[in-house]
């Protein structure tokens, strides 16, 4: 009985910090994002994050958008999606029984960041949404990689 937990928590570990990939942009659209442009009359940018935190590295969890696929997120990958300005959008992260949802109202001309973290789950790690103020989201954004957008699981 040992041996088998002993085997279980290694397992669970290896899962819990290997390392995911995804299809990244192109070097100019990650700069172009990084820029944080005021976005088009009528509209708001939001950048949704997962950091380079290594709980949960292995993993990906797919992020939407009022229903629409953003993407699979993986360890120190962003995202960049326009939105309608003066509307609320709600954004969804995979976890491990259900989407966790996050309402956002967002103004035209602004930009918007929030953060996808893990958390250790019963069989595989969850995620949730937080938003983060603007100056710590654009400083967490310089750090990480733009990933493509349109790929869910």
């Amino acid at each position: 009985m040992k041996l088998f937990k002993t085997a279980a928590t290694i397992s669970v570990l290896a899962l819990m910090t290997g390392c995911a990939s995804v299809k990244m942009a192109p070097e100019s659209r990650t700069a172009e994002a990084k820029a944080f442009e005021t976005p088009e009359t009528g509209e708001a940018g939001i950048y949704v994050f997962r950091s380079n935190s290594i709980l949960g590295a292995s993993l990906k969890k797919d992020i939407w958008i009022d229903g629409e696929c953003i993407g699979e997120s993986a360890q120190g990958v962003f995202f960049y999606h326009p939105v309608e300005g003066d509307e609320e959008h709600e954004i969804a992260t995979e976890s491990e029984f259900s989407p966790n949802t996050l309402d956002l109202y967002t103004e035209s001309g602004k930009n918007y960041f929030v953060e996808q973290y893990l958390k250790p789950g019963v069989f595989v790690g969850g995620a949730n949404l937080r938003q983060l103020e603007e100056n710590q989201g654009m400083n967490e954004i310089q750090e990480l990689d733009m990933a493509e957008k349109g790929t869910c699981s």
